[in-house]
Formats: C-alpha cells, sequence, structure tokens
C-alpha cells in the first residue's frame, strides 16, 4: 500500500513562477496493484515516482508505504563508473543483502553483456547500462516496484524479455509504471492513475484511467 497524505510540491521557478506537480493529494494505491501513473509529458509523472521512492522530498504532506519499495526500476545513476558491472551488481546485492551469487548469476543472464559484464561502467553504452540497471532491480525482490519506461530498452527480444520478467515479479509483488505506450500499459497493469495539474485521480478500473488519460491528451492538442 502506498498513501499520500496532503502531498503537495511546487517547484519555484525563476522569474517568480512556480510548477505544481502535486497539489494537495489524497490518494491511496491498494497493496498488490500493478498501477499505470498516467500523464502529459511536463505532468511531474517521474517526479512523483522519485518522492514514492524518497530520493524527491515533497514541499508539504507526506507518502507512506507498507512494505519494501524499490529505486525507479532500471535507474544507472548510483552505478560507479570506475567499477565492472560485476562489481556493481556484488556492491547492491551487498547494501540490500540480498544472495549474492544468486543476483550475479542472475544479472549476467539476463543482461546479455557478454565479456562487458566484467568491464567498468565507463566504457558502457546507454543501452548496456539500461540492460544492467533493469537486471539488479529484477534480481532483488520488493513488494512494490517502481518503473519509469525501462522495458521501451533494447531490441524487440530483450522488451519481451523484460515484460516476462516483469510479469513474473508481479505474480507475488506490486508495482508503479510510468509509460507512454497504451499497449504496454494494457499489457503488464490492472489500474490506474491520472496525473494532472498537480491532481492525482486512482481508478481500480484500467480502461478508465486510459479513458481519462486521453481525454486529456486530446484537449491537449
Amino acid at each position: 500500500m502506498i498513501r499520500f497524505e496532503n502531498l503537495t510540491k511546487v517547484f519555484h521557478l525563476g522569474h517568480g513562477g512556480t510548477k505544481v506537480v502535486a497539489d494537495n493529494i489524497n490518494v491511496v494505491f491498494p497493496t498488490g496493484r500493478v498501477v499505470a501513473l498516467l500523464g502529459r509529458n511536463g505532468a511531474g509523472k517521474s517526479t512523483l515516482l522519485s518522492m514514492i521512492a524518497g530520493t524527491v522530498l515533497p514541499s508539504s504532506g507526506q507518502i507512506v508505504s507498507t512494505g519494501t519499495i524499490s529505486w525507479p526500476v532500471g535507474f544507472a545513476g548510483s552505478f560507479h563508473p570506475e567499477l565492472t558491472g560485476l562489481q556493481n551488481t556484488l556492491f547492491i546485492a551487498r547494501i540490500y543483502g540480498a544472495d549474492t551469487e544468486a543476483l550475479v548469476t542472475f544479472v549476467e543472464g539476463f543482461a546479455g553483456l557478454g565479456q562487458h559484464f566484467r568491464q567498468p561502467l565507463r566504457t558502457y553504452s546507454s543501452g548496456m547500462k539500461s540492460r544492467l540497471a533493469f537486471g539488479v532491480s529484477m534480481g532483488i525482490r520488493f513488494d512494490t516496484y517502481l518503473v519509469d519506461e525501462v522495458t521501451a530498452v533494447g531490441d524487440a527480444a530483450f522488451r519481451a524479455k523484460s515484460a516476462e520478467v516483469f510479469r513474473a515479479r508481479m505474480e507475488q509483488a506490486g508495482a508503479v509504471m510510468v509509460s507512454h505506450s497504451m499497449p504496454q500499459v494494457s499489457q503488464l497493469c490492472d489500474a490506474g492513475a491520472v496525473l494532472e495539474n498537480g491532481n492525482l485521480i486512482y481508478y481500480d478500473d484500467l480502461d478508465a484511467a486510459i479513458a481519462h488519460h486521453e481525454r486529456n491528451m486530446r484537449k491537449a492538442g
């Protein structure tokens, strides 16, 4: 369960302007649901996801959760560029108390980096970093996964493999997922929430959430 209590987030821009991402939001995402977080570009979806992760602080209010919550799946920002993919994987396994051998075996097989897995991260392309990051994220068990467009990375075969692993994890966990692909949302999610002008509306019915989002998109031109 993730509960937003009077959540407000305001960015102060230059020349006295403001950008409101969350305007006194009071919403509950139930335990075990895979919630599609929908909204126009710039609505603040990634910021909201970061607030759930705890990496961005609200202006006021709070987010209360039960169970463990992942970092944003596929986020490679915490990897050390001078460490190899293997060393970064071992480091994260130790931080989260995961079985190091099991995590290395999973990530190496899933990411398909070959010899690059044992080379410094600074030599990786952005796609290789995303493969590694997704593998590490999926290799550690959480009660709720935060996902930001990650399954769009790679070729069709890798995207299919990513979706398969994600669905397997969702058999025993929930998620909050940001995606601009409605077919992907329909395939992977079972509930939705629409963020617009700082307001967040949760829908148990995913189709209703998608319909609301698409109306907003049409209004935006």
